[in-house]
């Protein structure tokens, strides 16, 4: 039977080949299946097709209806140009070969030097192609300058302007370097360096402090910074602490020295050749004058310990939350009047039982807390001897009856009245002739330098403390 079946499917077989309705099947058409080879890679290809079939479909779930999408491009087996059967909708990439919108490159000369014959000859020379070129060289220019799409607007730069912008480039490049240098050797806004990153986190090994909160103010000669206070031996720690990092670079705040090279006290020890000498001291002068002021019971933070160029004093607020400023604090007409009788008792005590002058009074260096208006800011603070003591003085005053008056404040005196309501001087002037009033203040200045250049001032002694050794801590030699 088997044998039979076979006869007829081979005569059929025969029939079909013989049939002229067979020449419509062209033999070109027919692949050559005969060669193993040639299986292995029409199986191949099949199954990449699939695979590109199936990861396509993985990239349209993955992105979904995102305005960013992931191609999968990279792992396809087949390249979207070789593959001619897909249709128009399914391919998902863009032939970049012929890009309209591309940017054509400058045209350039030949290694001759000049293109073209006869009257049409062009040579590196020429305006127009050499304006083309520093378009495109801008390209080169480092990633922070923005350059723009010049050689789509066929933009064309001289050689003048171009060299100007390359020099301007490299020059901003210098700045910017030094600039990054600079910064990070110095205390700049909400920010420290190396060295005083160190000194604070030994202060948080040593238990001093619990831990370091944050900024919560800036200035421009200190950054200060709110912590959690710790313990130590031989005094205790407030709950809540400040550290005042005294800025190391002098470029914001560049007269600062002419509140300690005329100030008798640290005359001796001011040397100009090393600014971070002048931070510490400028530290250590604050720290004596709270210890004075809190002597004569004026409200102001409590020195806690002095390390190098940080402070750290007792925290002006309550739960992490700064004090205001007296020029924020909303007072009423009542409070206000209240806080002027306490600016200028504590103007008087300044002066009288202290005998400092604050040198930079002003309602952005008062806060106001529990009723009380407390003083801060005292590291430029000077004594009335100091040269230019009683200029600083009506300075202050200036300050304080100013803010007072445009508050309403109907009982706060004129700036004369309220200098000598302060110093006890009975300066008589006109209201209108502040030239008079100064000249009368120099004179004064004047005659106190020549009585303690006579006189003689002591100076604080010089400490002998190394980089190394421990905190200066408040003396009662102050």
């Amino acid at each position: 039977m088997s044998e039979q079946l076979a006869k007829q499917l081979d005569e059929e077989n025969n029939t079909i080949m013989t049939d002229p309705g067979s020449d419509l099947l062209l033999v070109d058409d027919v692949p050559d299946t005969t060669s193993d080879l040639m299986l292995a890679q029409l199986l191949q290809m099949q199954f990449d097709r699939e695979f590109d079939d199936q990861l396509k479909r993985e990239e349209r779930k993955f992105n979904g209806d995102s305005k960013v999408s992931i191609s999968f491009e990279n792992y396809r087996k087949v390249h979207p140009y070789e593959d001619s059967d897909s249709s128009e909708d399914e391919v998902d990439w863009q032939d970049t070969r012929h890009d309209p919108y591309r940017a054509e490159k400058p045209q350039t000369t030949s290694k001759r030097g000049f293109t073209g014959k006869g009257k049409n000859i062009t040579t590196k020379h020429d305006e127009e192609t050499c304006g083309r070129k520093n378009t495109a060289r801008m390209d080169k220019f480092a990633p922070e300058v923005h350059v723009g799409d010049g050689v789509v607007m066929d933009l064309k730069l001289s050689n003048q302007v171009f060299n100007s912008l390359k020099q301007h480039c490299h020059s901003e490049q210098r700045r910017s370097a030094r600039l990054h240098e600079k910064k990070e050797h110095s205390t700049t806004e909400q920010a420290v360096d190396s060295r005083t990153r160190l000194l604070m986190y030994k202060m948080v090994n040593a238990g001093v402090l619990e831990n370091i909160n944050g900024c919560i103010s800036s200035g421009k000669e200190s950054v200060v910074f709110h912590a959690d206070g710790g313990s130590m031996e031989d005094q205790p720690v407030p709950d809540e602490v400040v550290l005042k990092v005294f800025k190391t670079t002098l470029n914001e705040f560049k007269n600062r020295d002419r509140y300690i090279k005329d100030d008798y006290r640290f005359k001796e020890r001011f040397s100009k050749l090393n600014p971070r000498k002048i931070i510490r001291l400028w530290a250590e002068k604050e720290m004596h004058n709270l210890t004075r002021m809190k002597k004569a019971d004026i409200p102001c933070p409590e020195v806690v310990l002095l390390k190098k160029h940080i402070l750290v004093m007792s925290f002006i607020g309550k739960d992490h939350v700064p004090a205001p400023k007296l020029k924020d604090a909303m007072l009423g007409s009542e409070d206000m009047k209240n806080a002027y009788y306490q600016v200028l008792h504590m103007m008087q005590q300044l002066y009288k039982e202290c005998n400092l002058v604050h040198a930079d009074l002003s309602e952005y260096n008062m806060l106001w807390h529990k009723g009380k208006v407390w003083l801060i800011d005292v590291s430029q603070s000077v004594e009335p001897t100091h040269p230019h003591g009683l200029e600083f003085l009506f300075r202050d005053c200036r300050n304080v009856s100013t803010f007072f008056q445009k508050r309403g404040v109907t009982e706060a005196a004129s700036i004369y009245d309220l200098f000598n309501a302060v110093t006890g001087l009975n300066i008589s002037v006109d209201a209108d002739d502040e030239a008079a009033f100064m000249a009368e203040i120099v004179a004064l200045e004047k005659r106190n330098e020549d009585h303690v250049q006579k006189r003689g001032k002591k100076t604080f002694p010089v400490t002998t403390e190394d980089d190394d050794g421990p905190p200066l801590k408040p003396t009662d030699d102050d």
